[in-house]
């Protein structure tokens, strides 16, 4: 869709958004409204643009009676090209999930209890990185480990505006790889170990429909470190998609309803994802790129505890701030793989 396109779809939108019947039907309203807001900043740095343009055309024919307008003019054209720059850049296609909440899986890898331990620092950091950005997080099932750590854990992360959690998060899928010495090891020696991320847009009711006939639900004792039982009554739930075989667990809770809502939930978030795979051949190399074994040999990125440095071998992204990328201090690593995405996007469509 090229810029007159977008700017007539604006223009409508505004129309139909003013209009008070359309917020009678409130998903008609909502998917309006998000649209509305993803076209806003086009819309805002192109009004912008037109303005500059326009003065710095009054400025230059003004320039000739008056020295002034001439040094209007030479600041006026210096605005132009940055303006011309962010056009280009949000007018490149964005990725259509961009907007949406996500759902993240930590697992434990190879390593045993140093990678579960692991997969513990994954889970603060993330959940330190959301604070800091004004997002909620919330754990919806966890494994724990004897010594503190997460065998598993679950958390959605939920956030608002168009630039949403999967915007930042969507580059976080992979294999991240841990060089330390961990707790248990009594000669001091440094240990590698993994543990694995797997992140999902989140899906709304209307984006996925489960036929209850297709789900088999198990119900079971909730367990704790070590395989003890944390509960005497059938609390923990499990559901299995009959149709692709997908199977999720939930435990964190006591009522097995609220157990039985959060699988559904990271069922739904599940089932988006395998039929977007199977709608965009790129979706699926990028999905089967994320966590194929948890294996060192597999990493997107090395933490490197003694010299303090993190490693991103996607874009080469290197720094030497460890601890605190580990305290949620994660935007540049983000960005610069936000940035290598753009530019492989703007090469695409030069």
């Amino acid at each position: 869709m090229n810029l007159d396109e977008l700017l007539g779809e604006y223009a409508e939108l505004e129309q139909k958004l003013a209009d008070p019947s359309v917020h009678a039907d409130q998903n008609r309203a909502r998917t309006l409204g998000k649209r509305y807001a993803q076209l806003t900043p086009i819309v805002s740095v192109y009004r912008e643009l037109e303005g500059v343009r326009n003065d710095l055309e009054a400025a230059r024919e003004l320039a000739t009676e008056d020295q002034a307008f001439a040094d209007e003019a030479v600041e006026l054209e210096s605005r132009i090209a940055p303006l011309e720059e962010r056009l280009t850049h949000l007018l490149v296609p964005r990725d259509p999930n961009d907007d949406k909440d996500i759902i993240m899986e930590i697992k434990a890898g190879e390593g045993g209890e140093e990678s579960a331990l692991f997969a513990g620092d994954l889970l603060r950091m993330y959940l330190r990185y959301a604070e800091r950005i004004g997002w909620k997080a919330e754990i919806i099932d966890a494994q724990h480990s004897d010594l503190g750590g997460y065998k598993d854990v679950t958390v959605a992360v939920k956030g608002k505006g168009a630039d949403g959690v999967w915007a930042r998060l969507k580059y976080e899928g992979g294999v991240h790889r841990v060089q330390r010495v961990p707790v248990t090891e009594s000669q001091g020696r440094i240990h590698t170990s993994a543990a694995g991320v797997l992140v999902y847009p989140e899906a709304e009711d209307v984006e996925v429909q489960i036929d209850p006939n297709d789900l088999r639900i198990d119900v079971f004792r909730s367990s704790g470190p070590g395989g003890q039982s944390v509960n005497t009554t059938d609390s923990a739930v499990r559901i299995t998609h009959v149709p692709t075989g997908v199977v999720v667990s939930c435990q964190n809770e006591k009522s097995q309803l609220q157990n039985k809502e959060s699988a559904l939930r990271i069922l739904r978030a599940r089932l988006l994802a395998i039929a977007q795979e199977e709608a965009d051949a790129a979706a699926s190399a990028e999905r089967k790129s994320q966590v194929r074994t948890v294996d060192r040999s597999e990493r997107i990125r090395t933490y490197n505890f003694p010299e303090n440095r993190i490693s991103d071998h996607r874009v080469g992204f290197k720094a030497y701030n460890l601890d605190h990328v580990l305290d949620g201090d994660l935007s540049s690593v983000i960005q610069a793989l936000a940035d290598a995405e753009m530019a492989d996007k703007l090469a695409a469509h030069s």
